[in-house]
C-alpha cells in the first residue's frame, strides 16, 4: 500500500519514524540487556559507514520519513557522531533528530551534537543511587551521566527526557526519587514496561512492572496524576501531568496495552537491516545495496517491502509476546 512520498502498511498506518541504529557496542553492561562477558560485537566491515546511513535516510525521506533517532548500542561510542548528526540535519524533510544514550559520554559531545543540528535527548537512568547503579550496568559512572544531563542543559537542549525500565522487584524503590530528580530539573521522566529484549534472557511477565503499579506509587507519594490526552499519531508513552502542573510522566506500556495500533516506526540496525517492528522475525538487508553505486532504488524498494509486510501487533497477526530473536543492543533502542 505504499505509495510515492508515503509509507502506509496494510493495517493503515502511516510511517514517518525511522530508529538508526550506529553501533551494537555499548561501555555499560546492564544486567537486563547484556551478560558481563563473552559479548559478540560486529566488525568495523559489518557496520554502515556515515555515509551509507545519510544515503539510507536521503531515500527514506522521499518515502515520507521526516523523523529520526540515533540508538545504539551506545552512540557516543561511535567516533565522531556529531559529523553524522550534521549529515543527517541537512537532509531535505528531516525535520527532528533525536538521540537516545547511556549518558556517560554525554558531558564530551552535549555541545557538538547540539551545534551540529540534534534537537532532543534521551537518557537512559534506573536509579540516583550510586551503588545501585554500579550494580545494573557494571560501571560506577552515575557522576558522569548526572555531568552529561547537566552539560545537556548547558548546551541548549530544551527537551531532555530520563528513560527509566520498569521492572518489578527492581524498579519500586527508584519511581519516586526519579520523579523528584525529574521535576527538579525540568525533565520528562518516562517508565518503560520491561519487554523480551535482553541479551541474557531473564525476561519472564513477573517481571513486568506494570503501569498501574507506577502511577499508584506517584499518585500515593506525590499527589493525584492527571492523564494528558494527545492526538499524535505514533506517541508510544500514555503521559501524565502532577496536579500541582510541575513536571510530566510518561509510561510506555509496551507489555500491558502495547501502542501498535498507533506505531509509525521502522528500524534500520547498525549492520544494515530494516526492520518494520522490534518483535518482528523477518528482517531486509540493504547495505549490499547501500554499498552499490546505484543501488538507491533498491533501497526504496526494500524498505517499501517491508512497511507492506508489517503485522498487526508485536509482529505477528495475533500478538502474543515472545522472546525478540536479538538483543536489544543489536536492534538499538
Amino acid at each position: 500500500m505504499s505509495s510515492a512520498g508515503q509509507l502506509v502498511d496494510c493495517h493503515g498506518r502511516v510511517h514517518t519514524d525511522l530508529r538508526v541504529s550506529v553501533t551494537d557496542r555499548c561501555d555499560f553492561r546492564c544486567r537486563y540487556c547484556m551478560p558481563a562477558e563473552g559479548v559478540h560485537f560486529r566488525s568495523h566491515t559489518e557496520i554502515l559507514r556515515y555515509e551509507e546511513i545519510e544515503r539510507f535516510v536521503r531515500v527514506a525521506s522521499r518515502l515520507g520519513i521526516h523523523k529520526i533517532r540515533l540508538t545504539g548500542g551506545e552512540p557516543l561510542v561511535r567516533k565522531d557522531l556529531p559529523q553524522l548528526v550534521r549529515k543527517l540535519a541537512s537532509v531535505p524533510g528531516i525535520d527532528d533528530l533525536a538521540l537516545t544514550t547511556n549518558g556517560s559520554l554525554l558531558g564530551r559531545y552535549a555541545a557538538a551534537l547540539k551545534s551540529s543540528g540534534l534537537n532532543r535527548l534521551n537518557v537512559s537512568l534506573d536509579t540516583l543511587d550510586r551503588e545501585r547503579f554500579r550494580w545494573i550496568t557494571r560501571r560506577d559512572a552515575l557522576p558522569q551521566v548526572l555531568e552529561g544531563i547537566a552539560a545537556a542543559g548547558r548546551a541548549g537542549f530544551r527537551q531532555v527526557k530520563l528513560n527509566a525500565l520498569a521492572i518489578r522487584g527492581f524498579t519500586e524503590d527508584e519511581i519516586v526519587p526519579l520523579a523528584l530528580f525529574a521535576r527538579e530539573h525540568r525533565l520528562k521522566l518516562r517508565f518503560i514496561e520491561f519487554m523480551p529484549c535482553d541479551g541474557d534472557r531473564q525476561w519472564n511477565a513477573v517481571r513486568v512492572l506494570p503501569a498501574e503499579a507506577i502511577v499508584d506509587t506517584l499518585s500515593r507519594a506525590l499527589g493525584p496524576l492527571v492523564p494528558v490526552e494527545s492526538s499524535r499519531f505514533g506517541q508510544s508513552a500514555t503521559e501524565y501531568r502532577f496536579l500541582d502542573g510541575t513536571g510530566r510522566i510518561g509510561i510506555i506500556r509496551s507489555v500491558t496495552e502495547p501502542f501498535c495500533g498507533r506505531c509509525n516506526r521502522l528500524r534500520l540496525t547498525a549492520d544494515g537491516r530494516v526492520r518494520n517492528c522490534l518483535f518482528s522475525t523477518e528482517q531486509w538487508d540493504v547495505r549490499a545495496a547501500l554499498r552499490s553505486a546505484d543501488g538507491e532504488e533498491q533501497v526504496s524498494e526494500l524498505i517499501r517491502l517491508a512497511v507492506g509486510a508489517k503485522m498487526r501487533i508485536r509482529g505477528s497477526d495475533q500478538g502474543q509476546l515472545a522472546h525478540v530473536g536479538r538483543a536489544m543492543h543489536e536492534i538499538g533502542g
